[in-house]
């Protein structure tokens, strides 16, 4: 994959992410908010975007959408739970929500 596609394909990632985000916040914002680990002015910021605003924050050449698992032992309790994987979704939640919006993003 060259460079070009690769740009090509970080613009279609932000503006799915975007959009995605849009219909979230608008959907249930309190929900969105804990999902994507935002705070609520960059809620009130995307929620606001119009469609050119969309697109053109889409085409930045860098990934808007972050990885928000850092911790290690996060991650792994996702990735290896073979008995009840809801109760482990379910966990991960609960230590998400002790996390300050700032140490999630």
């Amino acid at each position: 994959m060259n460079t070009n596609d690769m740009i090509d394909e970080i613009r279609d990632t932000n503006l799915n992410y975007l959009m995605l985000t849009q219909q979230l916040i608008r959907a249930d914002r309190a929900g969105a908010i804990f999902r994507l680990g935002l705070c609520g002015e960059v809620a009130d910021l995307l929620e606001g975007l119009s469609n050119a605003q969309l697109i053109k924050l889409a085409a930045t050449p860098m990934m808007l959408v972050r990885f928000r698992f850092e911790d290690p032992a996060l991650l792994n309790m996702l990735i290896n739970c073979r008995k009840d994987r809801l109760l482990a979704h379910a966990h991960t939640a609960i230590l998400l929500t002790s996390q300050s919006v700032e140490t999630i993003r």
